[in-house]
Parts: C-alpha cells; sequence; structure tokens
C-alpha cells in the first residue's frame, strides 16, 4: 500500500475504537457546564483572517507562523480558526446576545488547526472543549469559569494536576510593565536568542517561555508584571484567589505566567499535567476584557478556557469502554428477495419501537449468521425465511414462531421489557 493517498502529517484519523472516550471527554464537558447554565454554541471552521490578526496579535507564533490561511474565489483572506475564543466573542457581537441577561455562557467542542511542530499530543488540526462567560468583569466568573474546567479534569482522571495562576492587569500597566522589561533585556540583548531579540518591540514577555539557556538566564532577574498592578487589578486577583481558597481549588501563584494570545488581561492561569511530561499543558484562559473592542464592538468583558481534547486523553486514566448494546440481530435464512425485504422491513421497524437492531448485510451462512450475533452479543436473533420469522433467545433458549407481519416481533421484545 506504499501509494495510498495518506493525510498530511500532523493530522490524524479517529477511530471507531477511540471515539468512545473522546466522547466522554465532551460529554463530561457538556454535562458539567450545561449544570452550571452554559449552552453549545458552533463557529465556521474559517473566518475573515483579521478576525485573528486583530486579537490574537500580530506578534504570536500563532498569527506569524501557524496559522492556515487562503484567499477565496473572491480574493478575500480567510483563515482556519486556531482558536475559538475570537470567533464566539465574534458571535457574540454579530447576534446581539448583549440583549440577553449576562454573563452570557457558551461552551463548545471544536476543531481548530495550526501549523505547528506535530508531536504526541500536539496535531496540526487539534480538537478543544472550551467555555467562554461574556458580560461580566466580576471575579467570580472568573474562579467559576477556573473551578469548571477543574471539576471537568478531575471527572475525567487527569492525573498529577497544578492549577498556576497569575494576573496581567491592565492595558496601561501592561505596557508600563513592557518598557522596563525591555530595558532589562536590552542591557544583555547579546545573550538573548534570535527569537526573543526580534520581538523586543512587539512581544517582549514572550521571552518567559523561552527554552533558550541564555535566555532563561537573562530572565532569572527580570522584574516581575504583579509589581506593576495597579489597586483594582490587585482587588481583583485577589478576590479570585479567595473565591478559590473557599471552594478548595489548590493553585500557585506564578508571576511569569504569560499566555500565548495578546487578548488576555488580567486573570490567566494554566492546568498543568505530571502525566504529560515536558509539555504539560493540559487547558487554560483567563479574562479577555478588550477583546470585543479589538473587532469593532463596544466594551465586553469576558472569561473563558480552552483544554486540548488531545492532551485530555494522554493525561486521564484510561477506562474501559462498554460495547454497543445490540438487543436484536436480523438473519436471513435464504437469499430471496421476499426474505430479504422482509428481513429489511423488520429491522427498520425494531428500530422504530426503540429497540437496538442490525441485519446481516455481508452474505454469511445462517451458521455464521448466528456466530455474528454470539460475537456482537445480540440478546436476540430473529431468523427471516418469507413471511416466516424465528425468534431466538440466547439467554434462555426459547424460540417463537411468527408467521404474522414483523410488528409481532417488536411486540415480543416489548414485552420481553426490551423495547
Amino acid at each position: 500500500m506504499s501509494d495510498l493517498i495518506r493525510p498530511p502529517r500532523g493530522t490524524f484519523d479517529i477511530l471507531p475504537e477511540q471515539a468512545p472516550m473522546r466522547r466522554a471527554v465532551v460529554e463530561t464537558a457538556r454535562a458539567t457546564l450545561e449544570d452550571a447554565g452554559y449552552r453549545r454554541i458552533e463557529t465556521p471552521a474559517f473566518e475573515v483572517t483579521e478576525l485573528f490578526t486583530r486579537t490574537v496579535g500580530e506578534a504570536t507564533d500563532i498569527v506569524q507562523k501557524e496559522m492556515y490561511t487562503f484567499n477565496d474565489g473572491k480574493g478575500r483572506s480567510l483563515t482556519l480558526r486556531p482558536e475559538v475564543t475570537a470567533p464566539v466573542m465574534r458571535a457574540y457581537l454579530d447576534h446581539g446576545m448583549h440583549k440577553l441577561p449576562q454573563p452570557v455562557r457558551l461552551w463548545y467542542a471544536s476543531s481548530c488547526w495550526r501549523y505547528e511542530r506535530a508531536q504526541k499530543g500536539r496535531y496540526r488540526q487539534f480538537w478543544q472543549i472550551g467555555a467562554e462567560a461574556i458580560g461580566s468583569d466580576d471575579p467570580a466568573v472568573d474562579a467559576e469559569s477556573i473551578a469548571l474546567l477543574a471539576g471537568i479534569l478531575s471527572e475525567l482522571g487527569v492525573g498529577g494536576l497544578e492549577l498556576r495562576i497569575a494576573s496581567l492587569g491592565d492595558p496601561a500597566a501592561r505596557e508600563a510593565y513592557r518598557e522596563v522589561l525591555r530595558d532589562h533585556l536590552r542591557a544583555s540583548e547579546g545573550e538573548l536568542s534570535d527569537e526573543v531579540r526580534s520581538r523586543l518591540e512587539t512581544n517582549p514577555m514572550r521571552a518567559f517561555d523561552s527554552d533558550h539557556e541564555g535566555t532563561r538566564e537573562v530572565m532569572k532577574s527580570a522584574p516581575l508584571l504583579a509589581d506593576f498592578l495597579g489597586e483594582e487589578d490587585r482587588e481583583h486577583f485577589a478576590e479570585v484567589l479567595g473565591l478559590l481558597d473557599a471552594a478548595g481549588i489548590a493553585y500557585e501563584v506564578d508571576p511569569t505566567l504569560v499566555r500565548g494570545l495578546d487578548y488576555y488581561t488580567r486573570t490567566v492561569f494554566e492546568f498543568t499535567s505530571a502525566a504529560l511530561g515536558a509539555q504539560s499543558g493540559v487547558g487554560g484562559g483567563g479574562r479577555y476584557d478588550g477583546l470585543a473592542g479589538q473587532i469593532g464592538g463596544p466594551a465586553v468583558p469576558g472569561m473563558g478556557w480552552a483544554a486540548g481534547v488531545e492532551r485530555i486523553l494522554l493525561a486521564a486514566e484510561e477506562r474501559p469502554e462498554p460495547e454497543p448494546v445490540t438487543t436484536l440481530y436480523v438473519a436471513t435464512a435464504d437469499e430471496s428477495p421476499a426474505t430479504r425485504r422482509a428481513a429489511f422491513a423488520l429491522v427498520c421497524e425494531a428500530r422504530r419501537a426503540g429497540i437496538t437492531a442490525q441485519m446481516e448485510l455481508a452474505g454469511r451462512s445462517l451458521k455464521g449468521q448466528r456466530k455474528q450475533s454470539d460475537r456482537i452479543g445480540a440478546r436476540f436473533t430473529a431468523i427471516v425465511e418469507g413471511e416466516t420469522i424465528v425468534l431466538e433467545d440466547r439467554e434462555d433458549g426459547e424460540s417463537w414462531d411468527e408467521e404474522s407481519r414483523s410488528a409481532a416481533v417488536a411486540s415480543v421484545l416489548r414485552e420481553r421489557g426490551l423495547g
């Protein structure tokens, strides 16, 4: 199969045996978030490119290196979404959700695309679960958002969880800090990586994320943003931490925490898992009170997070998933058109009655069909021959002859409490 046309590097197939755990991640998120008043939203797979260059930040890796951008038939620049928060905020503004009681709570389970180095648990097409609470600047929104993600990860059995949290303050405080940080970096510019030097003017805070040995040494003595926060930002952050304390959620305040998106303000956080090694991030997010204005809307506060489904699955404990239950297997005693049609009518009628049912579709012999029925664990096997139906119960060995229409079989199953 050397000539087989395969998908590009960094993408992957989700096979049937892998689907149950992925479904469990989404279902756990759905149950947890909808119980807290969140409602599901889905945005288009691609958006106008400017949505991301304005909000994510032109100096970020995402915009500079990782976005899948293309021109459509009319020459408009479109981009496959690299993240979902900006599209959700765009939808909030576009559909007048500011008229609803605030905050508007939304959740999603969506695929994203980034052209980054493919590695275990990090792919160029990946799936995220996420939640956004838009329309309130109350610190309780921040704490609730963090607590909900903590609950989801705990429910899924993600091991070795740690929560890192910080405050980025408001844009004015952050800009004042950037100037001081730039001066610190310029004083040791020769020891910095080429990448950090290229970002001195646009995004010096990304130096905290560098793996470059010289840069890391310089950053050990770097000034910290926490020392530049205004009084309101300090009070907001203190209240968030107090609420987390009240909920019994452990955390580490990390003043060097920098998220990779420019729209964050005030609270930022990240959950890591010791089960993932060096690339330990599972999910995180923060407050983005200026995002709506960057898109072109009015000032609207917001708070949210995203967590990678693939990262969660790598860090979560494995749980055996039960095989799908099939109550009725419909077999055929011969290949005549009349028999096939009667069998097809029976399986359809059983499904309409709420009975899980499968039909023979591979041309097996009757002996082979009985084996297949056992293989999938069907409680009943209906053997159809013309207008005659024999229903076999694999648990008690009983069988019934039915020479009327197939509704009789569905009726028998319902009478036995299996419909």
